[in-house]
């Protein structure tokens, strides 16, 4: 007997081998995956309490997103069309700068309900303000029953790059104050129900000092926790590096010990190779982020050359304002597309190279490689199912290249954590979703009457 029953459908397990296994089966007990293979195999000896018929459906393990901004969902497309630097000064902060922690909350929880409906079971949340409320946010992700990093913000400085002062009044914080929220943070909710994990999340250079950057790599390994920053993410960096201490992004993150395995850098897009090699050689783990670096246009990150120096490359969709969505299924054919274009190359960047991006690379890079990212025996049931009876995922001659460039997060039917259903059949069991975009909407309203922010579409309505 089994408390859960897989059966009939097309299993992608990203195991090993990278099985792909028709009229397939799984078995899991508790949160585990006990058993996994041909449905007639797996149904002789497991008899689930509950079963779930697969039948037309893919299998595969819940997708890994790597980079999220939880507060972002509630001031989605606030700035479209709009350079960085007036992004961030004159939109993005302004509003993030007048949250309250119930703003931030519902935040979250919008944007769980759009990870839960489109199959990502695992985030990383880069950047917990202290408005946001870090309690409320790690008790949403806990009744949601996600998977989670939730990464506090440490700073001592109000710059970004080569723009000193810049930062909104409202998002900035002192040191002391920063690092030990993430400290009293890190002893209630890390580890938590094997699920949340709480993570340093340093400022990129210009609103850090280096002396700050030492003592969160130093505090990280006392504490056997990870650091996520952005880096290299705009043109600015590189300039600010150089200018102010000589050196390129990478070298610089190398030289403060901010590589290794537990240490996660977004966007990277201003790399030469030797900075490649860095971190290759130092096992430091990175995320792509296509749509916003298009979307910003801040440039196209290396991706083919990274992966070929042994850098783990995982996928992540930002966050509201920079990319719109949080569908990981889509940005899979985006981050395909763009290397393919950047290149003039279309064997560059293959369907079964951005989905282990997706899965078991994102794995790896929340150092969860051992329990999440792929099907197999004694791994965490975190698992997707994916309806594939639709014209446009019709007909199947590549189902791996189906997901990728066919699919989006519409197609999932179920989402399942920790051998816990959080959606069945394209209803949500964790989230009052109805609760959750009432909430959202007059939230958003709200918060754009306090922040004084006029937004004047191009096209207006009557």
């Amino acid at each position: 007997m089994s408390d859960l029953l897989i059966v009939n459908g097309l299993i992608v397990t990203l195991d090993k081998q990278r099985r792909i296994i028709e009229d397939g089966a799984v078995a899991v007990e508790g949160n585990k995956i006990v058993a996994i293979g041909k449905t007639d195999d797996i149904a002789r000896e497991y008899h689930g309490e509950k079963v779930i018929d697969a039948d037309g459906m893919a299998v595969l393990p819940g997708l890994v997103d790597c980079h999220v901004h939880l507060a972002q969902a509630l001031i989605r497309g606030c700035a479209d069309d709009v350079p960085l630097i007036p992004w961030l000064r004159d939109y993005v902060w302004v509003l993030q700068g007048n949250f309250t922690p119930e703003d931030g909350r519902a935040s979250a929880e919008l944007a769980m309900a759009e990870f839960i409906r489109s199959g990502t079971t695992t985030f990383v949340e880069c950047m917990i303000h202290r408005r946001y409320g870090f309690n409320g946010i790690a008790e949403a992700v806990d009744r949601a029953g996600m998977r989670a990093v939730l990464s506090k913000i440490v700073m001592d400085m109000p710059g970004y790059a080569l723009e000193e002062g810049i930062m909104y009044k409202g998002m900035i914080e002192e040191k002391e104050e920063t690092t030990r929220e993430t400290l009293d943070m890190l002893r209630k909710w890390h580890g938590h129900d094997g699920r949340i994990q709480v993570w340093f999340g340093p400022r990129t250079p210009g609103a850090c000092t280096p002396e700050l950057y030492r003592e969160i790599v130093e505090l990280a390994r006392q504490h056997r926790t990870g650091i996520t920053m952005h880096l290299a993410e705009v043109k600015d960096d590189v300039d600010y590096t150089r200018r102010e201490f000589g050196k390129l992004p990478a070298e610089f993150a190398r030289d403060l010990g901010l590589v290794g395995r537990n240490v996660l850098l977004a966007h990277m897009v201003w790399l030469t190779q030797p900075e490649i090699e860095i971190l290759g050689r130092s096992n430091t783990n990175t995320v792509h982020c296509p749509s916003s670096n298009m979307k910003l246009g801040s440039g196209i990150a290396k991706i083919p050359e990274m992966i070929k120096a042994g850098v783990n490359v995982s996928l992540g969709c930002d966050g509201g304002p920079s990319n719109n969505t949080y569908d990981m299924l889509r940005e899979m054919k985006i981050a395909a597309l763009l290397q393919k274009v950047r290149m003039h190359d279309p064997t560059r960047l293959q369907a079964e190279t951005v989905l282990e991006m997706a899965t078991i690379n994102g794995a790896k890079a929340v150092g969860l490689e051992h329990e999440i990212g792929s099907l197999e025996e004694s791994k965490k049931a975190d698992i997707i199912l994916l309806e594939l009876r639709k014209p446009h995922l019709t007909p199947i001659f590549s189902i791996v290249s189906n997901l990728v460039y066919a699919a989006n997060g519409s197609d999932v039917d179920t989402t399942i954590v920790d051998g816990r259903i959080l959606m069945e059949k394209k209803k949500l069991l964790t989230i009052d979703e109805d609760r959750v975009l009432r909430e959202a909407e007059r939230r958003a309203r709200s918060l754009l009457g306090r922040s004084g922010i006029k937004l004047r579409p191009n096209w207006g309505t009557t």
